[in-house]
């Protein structure tokens, strides 16, 4: 039998399967659409679909080097409660050890990896979100090359909850550079800096500074009546605060407050070259729901 686009469309509607999951179990059951539903139900993929809608904004985040390489990735699920599973646990400890041996350096490379029994990265996510009973999402990958003199410093904070890897060059002694690239990827983890310095800074990112400084300016009276251009070297000279906070080699270091991130290194004869940071859950829009509300909702939803 034919298998058309309304034929998937139509299983999907049902399931809430990717499309090409849709296809293949209609390929796989010759066009039956009840049997095609069972075929997704017994891979886990009819009910892991069904979770899609939640929210998993839990979860932990990685990061693992070998001598030239270092990878990060975040997994998610919905509470925290699931980071101690041990299915979960033994899924984060199967993805570094694949990572750390493919060629992938993007997310969604990182999904179509094949792991040692053969199913890719995407499929033992859906195939964990069905044996757990809660979302489990892989989110984010990301690899980092390094030169052989230069450095990794890799912090991990509060159990995976924030990771930090840094790129250090310049430190001849090699268990020096490693201690100093350490204190630097904790002082990134610890302080969450948006950038290594300020030419890594987006330029939008300045913009929009400079203007929220400007208009804090303007509400000032003795301000007010100052022309737009001198409004604008004064913004240019208010930055440096935000500079200062905001990246990492201006930060006062969180180990001796009487010097800078910057100072620290270049006196251990090094530069901080990048800087790469996961804090889990981050930009996700998390649900706030007690008890009393979920049920007044589902009340509503009667009526």
């Amino acid at each position: 039998m034919a298998i058309t686009a309304q034929l998937v469309k139509e299983l999907r509607e049902k399931t809430g399967a990717g499309m090409m999951d849709c296809k293949k179990a209609l390929e796989a059951c010759e066009g039956n659409q009840e049997k095609a539903i069972d075929w997704l139900r017994e891979k886990g993929i009819a009910k892991a679909a069904k979770k899609e809608s939640r929210i998993a904004a839990e979860g932990i985040t990685v990061a693992s080097s070998n001598e030239n390489e270092a990878i990060l990735f975040e997994v998610n699920c919905e509470t925290d409660f699931v980071t101690k599973n041990e299915k979960f646990v033994s899924l984060v400890d199967e993805l570094r050890n694949a990572f750390m041996f493919a060629s992938c350096n993007t997310t969604e490379e990182a999904n179509e990896v094949k792991l040692e029994d053969g199913k890719t990265v995407a499929e033992r996510i859906i195939e964990l979100t069905a044996t757990i009973g809660e979302k489990i999402s892989f989110r984010r990958f990301q690899r980092i090359t390094k030169n052989d003199d230069e450095t990794f410093g890799i912090y991990s904070h509060m159990g995976g909850k924030i990771v930090a890897v840094v790129v250090v060059k310049g430190i001849a002694d090699r268990d020096t550079a490693r201690d100093v690239a350490r204190d630097v990827a904790m002082q990134a983890a610890a302080m969450n800096p948006i950038a290594v310095n300020r030419d890594h800074v987006p330029t939008e990112v300045v913009e929009h500074e400079k203007e929220m400084i400007k208009l804090e300016m303007k509400n000032d009276e003795k301000n007010a009546s100052k022309p737009e251009e001198i409004l604008d070297k004064m913004a240019v000279g208010k930055l440096g605060k935000f500079f200062k906070e905001n990246c990492l080699v201006e930060q006062d270091f969180i180990k001796d407050s009487s010097m800078t991130v910057e100072k620290y290194v270049k006196d251990n004869g090094g530069e901080v070259l990048s800087m790469v940071r996961y804090q889990v859950g981050e930009g996700i829009e998390k649900k706030q729901e007690d008890f009393a509300s979920e049920v007044a909702a589902q009340i509503n939803a009667v009526k």
